[in-house]
C-alpha cells in the first residue's frame, strides 16, 4: 500500500546509509518515519521541527491552512498517489487558546477523508476508532495514523487522480489539483475521465466555515479541454488563489506538441466553459513550474523552476 518491496524502488539510499535498508533489524521503524507533515516555528529559531502525526502519514504534497469557525485551524491536504485521497484536519480547539497553553493546534484534532458523491455533494469521513471498520483493523490511534491510507480505504473515501496542491480562496472555496492518472479504467463524477493522462482541478465549499462534515463540489477545469492552446494546463500541480480570486496554476509535464511547463491564471469567479485562462510565463525546457509565494503588497511573485 505504501510502495515498499524487497526489490527496492527509486533512490538507492540504502547503499549509502544502512538506516534505509529495510531488511535490517537495526532500524525496524524506518519505513514509518516518512510521510508526515513537519511544523517549523518561524517565531522561535531555537525550536526543533516537529512531526505533526495527527495530520496523518501519506504522500503529502503540502497543506493549505485556514482559520475555521471558532478559531479552529483547518488543513486541507492531498495524497500525491494514484487512487488516493483528499484529507482535512480540524484542530481540537481555538488556535490562539492552544498556543497560549503551549500546545500546537496541529498536534491535536480530527482527521477526515473526502467522499465525493455523484450529485455534487460530499462528506468528510472521520478517521478514528469510532468507526467500527477502522476499530476492527487498528488497535490504537497511533497505528491508524501510521497507516492513514488504509484507514481511508476502510472509511469509504473516494479514490482520486493524484491529489496534489490545495488552496483556499478568500470566499472559502477550496481548490485541489489532480495531476493525472493514466491507470484509471473507470470514470466517476469526481474523476470524469478514464484514463486521465492530463489531470483536472476540483473545487468545493465546506459547510460551517470549514469545520462541517458536508460540502458541495464541482469540476473547475479539465486539462484536456486546453490541449493545443497556449492555455494548456496539462498535469496541474501547484495552485494558489489570491485575494481577488485569481487562480494561479502551475504545470508538471504531459504538455502536448512539445510545449514547456508554465504558470497560468484562471478566473475563479467563473465556471464551466466561460472560465478565462491566461498564460503568465513558460518555464525552461524540461523543468517543472512549482512553488509560489507573493509579498504582502502583492507586487512581487516568487516561483520555483524545478529540475
Amino acid at each position: 500500500r505504501y510502495g515498499l518491496s524487497a526489490g527496492g524502488f527509486g533512490y538507492s539510499w540504502h547503499v549509502f546509509d544502512e538506516r534505509f535498508d529495510l531488511a535490517s533489524d537495526s532500524h525496524p521503524n524506518e519505513e514509518n518515519r516518512f510521510g508526515w507533515i513537519v511544523e517549523v516555528d518561524p517565531f522561535n529559531p531555537e525550536a526543533n521541527p516537529v512531526k505533526r502525526t495527527a495530520m496523518g502519514r501519506f504522500k503529502h504534497e503540502g497543506v493549505a491552512l485556514v482559520e475555521g469557525r471558532g478559531g479552529r485551524v483547518v488543513g486541507y491536504m492531498g495524497d500525491d498517489e494514484r487512487f488516493d485521497y483528499i484529507y482535512k484536519f480540524v484542530s481540537a480547539g481555538n488556535w490562539r487558546f492552544m498556543r497560549a497553553q503551549g500546545v500546537s493546534p496541529l498536534d491535536n484534532g480530527t482527521l477526515y477523508a473526502a467522499k465525493f458523491n455523484d450529485d455534487g455533494t460530499g462528506e468528510w469521513l472521520e478517521l478514528s476508532l469510532r468507526n467500527p471498520a477502522i476499530a476492527a483493523r487498528f488497535s490504537s490511534e497511533a497505528e491508524m495514523l501510521t497507516y492513514t491510507r488504509i484507514a481511508a480505504d476502510l472509511a469509504g473515501a473516494t479514490p482520486m487522480d493524484r491529489p496534489e496542491w490545495t488552496s483556499v480562496g478568500a470566499d472559502g472555496t477550496v481548490y485541489c489539483t489532480l495531476t493525472n492518472n493514466s491507470r484509471r479504467e473507470e470514470a466517476d463524477a469526481a474523476n470524469p475521465q478514464a484514463p486521465n493522462p492530463d489531470g483536472h482541478i476540483i473545487r468545493w465549499r465546506d459547510s460551517n466555515r470549514h469545520i462541517g462534515l458536508s460540502f458541495t463540489w464541482e469540476i473547475f477545469l479539465l486539462s484536456s479541454d486546453t490541449h493545443g492552446t497556449e492555455r494548456s494546463v496539462a498535469s496541474p500541480d501547484g495552485i494558489w488563489v489570491d485575494p481577488d480570486n485569481r487562480v494561479f496554476i502551475q504545470t508538471d509535464g504531459a504538455q502536448k506538441d512539445g510545449l514547456n511547463d508554465q504558470l497560468l491564471i484562471a478566473n475563479g469567479n467563473q465556471s464551466g466553459d466561460d472560465i478565462e485562462i491566461s498564460r503568465l510565463f513558460t518555464g525552461v525546457t524540461g523543468c517543472e513550474v512549482t512553488g509560489i509565494a507573493v509579498t504582502p503588497n502583492r507586487r512581487t511573485l516568487f516561483v520555483n523552476l524545478q529540475h
